[in-house]
Formats: structure tokens, C-alpha cells, sequence
């Protein structure tokens, strides 16, 4: 059983942009457009209107995600991923975006899609504070104590294949540069 579709205003900033549309039946996320044609060298971020700006119900947000299609094929990311749009900002929604390709620009061209916004209902919360915490399963593991990569360590702080992941050596098991060689090279 599915909700019926939440309304949210939208103002056209620019007024030939097309409004942020779903690309398939059940996407999370709608596409985000480009008012402004711009090249990217490698390594540069350009901050690119889209030419919307909307009014979120109170209790909503709207969450700025990366398109995967520009990540895995051009290196495009955004800095601030996800990027969050308040129920109460009411000015154009913008995008930082960087090239991390090391050697090919890359160009944007008015009303290139460059992002998807995903909007989600959002709780309000007080903060209570406590001397202490109730203990969990995970405690205060995180930044990858879970493992799953050559690179991170196991308890004692140390990688769980001495550096040396299978057939990868220096590489770790995917042949990429381990974070480990990184480190042990400095």
C-alpha cells in the first residue's frame, strides 16, 4: 500500500528549467538540473544553481544526493553529500559539486542533471544530557571497526593481512593503493 504523494511548493527561479522530475516509477530521489553551463578541471568544485527553490512542509527535509551514473563514469561527487534543504530555507537549491577524475575535466551543460533530491519526513528531537550512556552491541566502534577491507585493522589497530592482502601485496586484495601502504610510506 502506498502513501499519497506529499505537495511541495516549488518556484521556478529560472524560468525555462524543467522541474525536478522521477526518472523511473519508484525512485527515491528526483532529478536536479543545472541552470549554468561549467567545466570542471580534475580536482576543481563549482558551486551550480538549479534554478528551484521550494517550501517543505514543517517536519520535512530535503537531502541533496550524488547521481551514481556521474560518479562511477566521470568522477563527479559532491563535497557536502548529502546536502540537507531546511523546511524553512526558502532560497535557490544549489550544488557543490568536485571532479575527482586526476586527469579529464569535465563539462556541464545548461540543464544537465547533476544531482537527485530525495525529500524525507524528519524528527524533531530534545537532547537530554546524561552522565552516561546505556551500553550497545557496538559500543563506540566505528570509522570501520567492522573490518571488510585490507586496510582497516583489526583490534589491535593493525591490519588483519600485515599489509600483504591476498595476490595484492602493497595493493591489498583489490589492487588498488591501500590505505596501509599509504600510511607505512610516510
Amino acid at each position: 500500500m502506498s502513501r499519497a504523494p506529499l505537495d511541495v511548493a516549488i518556484r521556478r527561479v529560472d524560468p525555462d528549467v524543467p522541474l525536478p522530475a522521477y526518472a523511473h516509477p519508484g525512485d527515491a530521489g528526483a532529478d536536479l538540473r543545472t541552470t549554468e553551463s561549467r567545466e570542471l578541471k580534475p580536482g576543481e568544485r563549482a558551486v551550480l544553481p538549479t534554478g528551484v527553490s521550494v517550501a517543505l512542509p514543517e517536519g520535512y527535509a530535503a537531502f541533496v544526493h550524488p547521481r551514481s551514473g556521474l560518479a562511477a563514469r566521470l568522477g563527479v561527487a559532491l563535497v557536502n553529500a548529502p546536502g540537507t534543504v531546511d523546511a524553512g530555507y526558502r532560497g535557490e537549491i544549489k550544488v557543490i559539486v568536485v571532479n575527482l577524475d586526476p586527469y579529464e575535466s569535465v563539462r556541464f551543460e545548461r540543464f544537465d542533471r547533476i544531482a537527485q533530491l530525495v525529500v524525507q519526513q524528519v524528527e524533531r528531537v530534545r537532547f537530554q544530557e546524561v552522565a552516561e550512556l546505556p551500553g550497545s552491541a557496538r559500543a563506540e566502534g566505528g570509522f570501520g571497526s567492522t573490518g571488510g577491507h585490507a586496510a582497516v585493522g583489526v583490534e589491535d589497530g593493525t591490519s588483519d593481512t600485515s599489509g600483504e592482502a591476498a595476490e595484492g601485496g602493497a595493493t591489498g586484495g583489490n589492487r588498488y593503493a591501500s590505505v596501509v601502504s599509504d600510511r607505512e610510506g610516510q
